[in-house]
């Protein structure tokens, strides 16, 4: 990306206080856009990691500040459509515009179908899947007001292709891509963008963690070490986890020009796992 390729364009990007949410708001300021972060900030029933915080909110808002961009950073629930409509009033209120939006808000939990509690269900289809259509719901009519507008939602390479002790996330990533392609077909005549990003596994807080190493190695006392290790020969290039870094440069990427004529896309960030 050059500098400054997105200037005078503000971008709105839930899940943005820590992860690929923060990276991507970082690498939409460098690339000269305005940002506003949005994110929960509480826990989850189900999740067995440390949710951010507003603390983590508070340091991504004042990243994307030091890079000279207008930055703004709400507390606000994707699955509450109430309260996604007043967030994105009060980004409208203080940029005058909404250019970008990055649906990434989503959480992760284990357990095989027939094992999996209603409950993780429930809260993993919510944020997951809900939280991506009301995130649209909020934003698109502005898009559709001002004739453009582009659209990023962050899948997974588990929206598309089936995975073990993960059906209800493999799910509603599944339906982020019907989502992505429904609209994308629905605003095409308004100018508006609509793609997702699929990463495979990736360095951040629902990976880092004691829980996540065990349940994917399947040892108690597992490490990270051991986790790149029992992965490694599931993706083509010889890396342990694709960065962060790489699906944010993919996110602004199909903000920029150069992605004016892609709609419709699913775009894997996987080092070349659906490969295999």
């Amino acid at each position: 990306m050059t500098a400054g390729e997105l200037e005078g364009r503000t971008a709105l990007v839930t899940g943005g206080a820590r992860g690929v949410g923060r990276e991507t708001a970082l690498a939409l300021a460098r690339s000269g856009a305005d940002v506003a972060l949005i994110d929960r900030c509480r826990p989850l029933a189900t999740t067995r990691y440390d949710p951010a915080s507003t603390a983590d909110l508070e340091e991504a808002r004042a990243a994307v500040a030091a890079l000279g961009r207008r930055a703004t950073a709400l507390v606000a629930d994707v699955t509450d459509l109430t309260a996604m409509e007043g967030a994105v009033a009060q980004v409208l209120t203080a940029h005058d515009a909404l250019d970008i939006l990055v649906a990434n808000a989503g959480i992760f939990t284990w357990g095989r179908l027939w094992e999996l509690t209603e409950e993780q269900w429930d809260e993993t289809v919510d944020v997951n899947l809900k939280g991506v259509w009301v995130t649209l719901k909020a934003v698109v009519p502005h898009m559709i007001a001002r004739g453009s507008g582009r659209i990023v939602c962050i899948s997974s390479t588990a929206g598309l292709r089936g995975g073990p002790g993960i059906a209800h996330y493999t799910a509603a990533k599944h339906g982020v891509i019907g989502l992505m392609r429904s609209l994308a077909m629905e605003v095409g005549q308004h100018g508006i963008t609509v793609n997702a990003v699929c990463p495979t596994r990736l360095p951040t807080a629902m990976v880092e963690f004691d829980g996540y190493y065990e349940e994917w190695c399947g040892k108690t006392g597992a490490t990270r070490a051991d986790l790149a290790e029992a992965t490694r020969s599931e993706q083509v290039l010889p890396v342990d986890f694709v960065p962060v870094s790489a699906v944010a440069d993919a996110v602004v990427w199909l903000c920029s020009p150069a992605a004016a004529c892609i709609t419709g896309t699913a775009l894997p960030v996987d080092a070349g796992e659906l490969l295999l």
